[in-house]
């Protein structure tokens, strides 16, 4: 029986740290994260892959407010979509040309996601977009540009915008009907293209949502077996960057969330993977893993990474 996971990939995972964000170099690593993807359809697993997109859409509007004596600024919402078809691209492409026959169905579908025009995400930005600067660089651009900006995990300095909670995946019966049918789907990119209904109409908002709590959302609503988050490291890590740093192979939900509040993960690293793992049991989810490109596999089979379960004794967590 083919079993369904909805994999969350970093937008830095396409383009990485001390990279300029070249096209050649967002191919070459979309081709390695394809290479780890491959082995899941081995597996006879089905699989929709949600993708984020900050790097990307941040430095997407920096070309356009310095192009803009030129030609007209698009509001942030459209970037979101640009990069949407930008990533998807290269991912389908990717895996067409990495993973031959086991791919032929792969399918990009730019989404929108519902949220609350009152959320108060809008009123405090976030979510950091585009490339790290110094800190006295990034308070010039602030001052200069408007932007709000802030540390990212001790990375750097960054630009800052609104990250709303996601609310509903506008097309996720489509997503679970290509699903269903066998389609190895792109969605969700960058977290979705944020839309707020008034009056019955959907407008588009400026923001980018956080992919890992979109990639959530999207796993209950299409009843997948498994959330897989993906990041640099190969487990959970307790006390991270201390003398006291130790891996956790398992949690429950109650577990995890008892140390995300405690502080025991960053806001802006491994944060949010706890709290979308967490979200997505709470919601009849039956498996989160969260773990490095080369361990997928494993991971889900209980070799590898941090599994994270619903309210089971540590030895059902392993399994």
């Amino acid at each position: 029986m083919t079993q369904t996971v909805v994999l969350a990939l970093g937008g830095n995972a396409l383009s990485r740290a001390g990279q300029s964000g070249t096209h050649e170099e967002q191919d070459a690593n979309a081709a390695a994260m394809a290479a780890a993807i491959c082995g899941l359809l081995d597996a006879r697993r089905g699989v929709v892959i949600v993708h984020g997109n900050g790097p990307q859409v941040g430095a997407l509007a920096l070309q356009q407010e310095e192009g803009a004596a030129l030609v007209p600024q698009q509001p942030l919402f459209v970037l979101g979509a640009m990069t949407q078809g930008q990533l998807g691209s290269l991912l389908a492409l990717a895996l067409r040309n990495g993973c031959g026959e086991r791919a032929s169905q792969v399918v990009s579908l730019v989404t929108h996601v519902l949220v609350d025009p009152d959320d108060p995400g809008f009123a405090h930005p976030t979510k950091p977009i585009g490339p790290f600067f110094p800190p006295e660089r990034a308070r010039a651009l602030a001052a200069g540009r408007g932007w709000v900006v802030g540390e990212d995990a001790g990375r750097g300095w960054r630009r800052m915008v609104a990250s709303p909670e996601p609310l509903t995946i506008i097309e996720a019966d489509a997503i679970r009907s290509l699903a269903a049918a066998g389609f190895l789907v792109v969605a969700g990119g960058g977290g979705g293209v944020p839309v707020t209904l008034v009056d019955g109409w959907l407008h588009g908002v400026d923001a980018v949502i956080d992919k890992d709590l979109a990639a959530a959302l999207l796993a209950a609503a299409t009843g997948a077996d498994a959330l897989v988050l993906v990041t640099g490291v190969d487990h959970v890590a307790l006390d991270f960057g201390t003398d006291r740093e130790r891996p956790v192979d398992a949690m429950t939900a109650e577990e995890a969330e008892r140390h995300l509040l405690a502080g025991q993960f960053a806001p802006g690293s491994m944060g949010p993977k706890i709290a979308a793992a967490v979200r997505f049991l709470r919601a009849g989810g039956k498996l989160a893993v969260i773990t490095s490109p080369p361990h997928l596999v494993a991971a889900l089979d209980g070799r590898h990474g941090t599994r994270i379960v619903p309210a089971r004794t540590r030895a059902e967590a392993r399994r």
